[in-house]
């Protein structure tokens, strides 16, 4: 992974105002993902294959 910080920090529309979410960082090669309640604590990367994978499962509904 790079050792750039993510940028374009990014909050799904569909959350509104909710305060227990998750925001998506932008990084050259893939995704960074943090806790919107405690952004301090961190965030954990993906490469860019792993996050499409993550996606085409949301999709496809392998997680309900």
């Amino acid at each position: 992974m790079t050792s750039q910080p993510p940028s374009a920090w990014r909050k799904s529309s569909r959350s509104k105002q909710h305060t227990h979410c998750i925001e998506v960082g932008q990084l050259s090669d893939g995704a960074a993902v943090r806790d919107t309640k405690d952004r301090s604590a961190g965030y954990f990367t993906t490469t860019g294959q792993q996050w499409a994978a993550f996606i085409d499962a949301v999709k496809s509904n392998r997680f309900d």
